[in-house]
C-alpha cells in the first residue's frame, strides 16, 4: 500500500488485508525506490514511520492472547475475585465486597493462582491486566 495516511487503523487494515508493505508517500525518493524493489522481489516493506505501530501491535497481541485464554479458565466468581485482588484488596476486604467469608475468598484465591499457573497475587494481577479485566468492568481499572 502506498498512501499518505499513517494511522494505526490504516496500517492494521492494509496488513490484515494481505498487503506486503505499507509505504508512505513522503518517504525519501531513494528509499522509496529501494522499498519498491524489495516488494517487487517478493519481500516485505514498511516505512520507518509505521514500523513502531506494527511492532507494538505484535507485542501487544502476543502478551494479551495467553492472558485471555488463562482467564477464560476461571469461573465468573473467580474473575470477580481476581479483579479485586488486582486492585490490592486483602482477602477480608474482598469478602466484605462480595459477601463471602475470608476463608472462602482464600479458597477462591488459591484456585485462581492454580488455574492461572502463577506463583502469587502480583503475577495474577498482572495477568488480569493483560487480559483486559481491569479496564472492562465498570471502571474497575480507574
Amino acid at each position: 500500500m502506498l498512501t499518505t495516511f499513517d494511522t494505526d487503523e490504516f496500517v492494521a487494515g492494509a496488513l490484515r488485508s494481505g498487503a506486503a508493505g505499507f509505504v508512505l508517500k513522503d518517504t525519501d525518493p531513494e528509499h522509496l525506490a529501494h522499498l519498491v524493489r524489495t516488494l517487487a522481489a517478493g519481500g516485505l516493506a514498511l516505512s520507518s514511520k509505521v514500523t513502531r505501530t506494527v511492532v507494538d501491535g505484535y507485542l501487544d497481541a502476543g502478551s494479551q492472547a495467553p492472558a485471555v485464554s488463562a482467564v477464560a479458565r476461571l469461573t465468573d466468581r473467580e474473575r470477580d475475585v481476581l479483579v479485586l485482588v488486582a486492585q490490592g484488596l486483602s482477602n477480608a476486604e474482598i469478602g466484605t465486597r462480595v459477601h463471602l467469608s475470608t476463608s472462602t475468598v482464600k479458597d477462591h484465591v488459591s484456585a485462581i493462582l492454580a488455574k492461572l499457573e502463577v506463583g502469587g497475587r502480583v503475577q495474577a494481577a498482572l495477568l488480569a491486566d493483560r487480559a483486559g479485566l481491569l479496564t472492562s468492568r465498570d471502571g474497575a481499572g480507574t
